[in-house]
């Protein structure tokens, strides 16, 4: 199970997102010109050195940082409700849901995956669309 956003979804919520959102960072220090290799690290709020509120790829002495969600992160983001709908993550039939939810469990707007990670990514992206982030 992933436990962070990957590179590629990192880039897309990077456009959408607030980057003072962002609780983990992606880096890559180019040691080697032939070969891209990420190193994930947790942002550490005391950290003074890595401040995303001005661009989203920061250069620092050659490295390229990319912020980073973790499935926490990302459900902070998610608003808590949506109309009489609650915010909902769940696992059901082998695939995990982010939907909101009624008290009477009528589920609105759900999107599915594989892991609560890929899950959330989606529905943000859902949510975006429609102007409701």
């Amino acid at each position: 199970m992933k436990s962070y956003t990957d590179i590629e979804q990192s880039k897309k919520l990077v456009e959408i997102l607030p980057l003072s959102s962002a609780d983990m960072f992606w880096l890559n220090r180019h040691i080697d010109l032939t070969e891209t290799k990420y190193e994930i690290f947790v942002i550490e709020k005391s950290n003074k050195h890595i401040d995303f509120s001005n661009s989203y790829a920061v250069a620092i002495d050659n490295n390229e940082i990319i912020p980073c969600w973790s499935l926490a992160a990302l459900l902070d983001v998610l608003p808590k409700n949506y109309g009489r709908y609650t915010k909902s993550l769940y696992w059901f039939d082998d695939a995990w849901h982010c939907e909101y939810v009624d008290q009477d469990g009528e589920g609105h707007g759900g999107e599915t995956a594989d892991d609560p990670i890929d899950a959330c990514y989606k529905m943000i992206l859902k949510l975006n669309k429609v102007n409701l982030l």
